[in-house]
């Protein structure tokens, strides 16, 4: 479907759209799941009625099973694990969502110019990807993490600048395709800027596979987030985040299964649900895999 200057079939699109996601239960279940958590985190401290660094009574509180006092129990200071995971989540998915939307717009400006323009300025912008490509993430945010002390706004970055080049190419992709197309051939001719046949005609009908892409790329930065917490490279304490708590039960799996295994099982359901959604987007929008 093309966008530029197709107000009626636009309108038509959208409701075809609406139309055909509320026909998927699993991605509307899975998106209502998305908005209770955020809500969840984003009003935690109004949720429960305990800090989530604070420690209890190392003598009496530490370990403690879950119960009506400690919903998810607490983890080996004494701390409530329900304001923890809470907490953590909104670390974990503040990180996530902040990572993508970088990405997304790194990784759809540069689809953009290299499709367009094509010819040596393509080659020379598909080689420097294809470097960063092979470029191994990890010894970078290692490197850095070793000269500075992370915080989630360094990881943040981190994750962006070694996540948009997938992006890329599947912008770039479309703008091959698109760039021949009459309605862009016909601004062409019209005299219309570059900037303005990319800004007003190629982009929004490179929207698409983002919409889809998107919460797919979000399930993974959680996962990759969690995964460097976890090896102690991440959101570094008191800070807590998914993977960091999960590292703080790992040494318990046995006497304390619920420090692990909850917010282990908080990954798996969010991640579960950002595909599910993805998948949801795709069926609705026709595109095919």
């Amino acid at each position: 479907m093309m966008w530029a200057g197709r107000t009626k079939e636009t309108v038509f699109f959208k409701r075809r759209f609406w139309r055909q996601f509320k026909k998927q239960k699993p991605a509307l279940i899975c998106l209502s799941f998305i908005l209770l958590l955020g809500i969840a985190t984003t009003f935690s401290a109004y949720l429960t009625g305990y800090q989530p660094d604070v420690q209890g009574n190392l003598v009496t509180e530490r370990y403690q099973k879950p119960s009506l006092q400690h919903y998810f129990g607490t983890d080996k200071f004494g701390r409530d694990l329900f304001s923890r995971v809470l907490y953590g989540g909104r670390i974990s998915l503040t990180i996530a969502l902040s990572v993508v939307l970088l990405a997304l717009s790194i990784g759809l400006m540069y689809g953009m110019i290299a499709g367009y323009y094509g010819g040596i300025v393509d080659a020379v912008m598909m080689r420097f990807l294809d470097f960063w490509l092979a470029f191994p993430a990890i010894f970078l945010i290692m490197t850095v993490v070793a000269l500075f002390r992370p915080n989630p706004f360094i990881l943040i970055v981190l994750l962006s600048v070694t996540s948009w080049m997938e992006t890329a190419r599947l912008v770039r992709a479309e703008v091959l395709s698109l760039k021949s197309r009459e309605f862009v051939l016909a601004a062409k001719g019209l005299g219309i800027s570059d900037m303005q046949v990319l800004l007003k005609h190629i982009l929004p009908n490179s929207l698409n596979p983002i919409f889809v892409s998107a919460p797919l790329k979000v399930g993974e930065m959680i996962l990759l987030e969690s995964a460097l917490s976890f090896l102690g490279i991440g959101v570094q304490p008191p800070m807590a985040s998914w993977g960091s708590i999960i590292n703080d039960g790992r040494d318990v799996l046995l006497q304390a299964w619920w420090v692990a295994a909850i917010p282990g099982l908080f990954i798996v359901l969010t991640v579960l649900s950002f595909n599910l959604i993805g998948e949801g987007l795709r069926e609705s929008m026709g595109i095919r895999k």
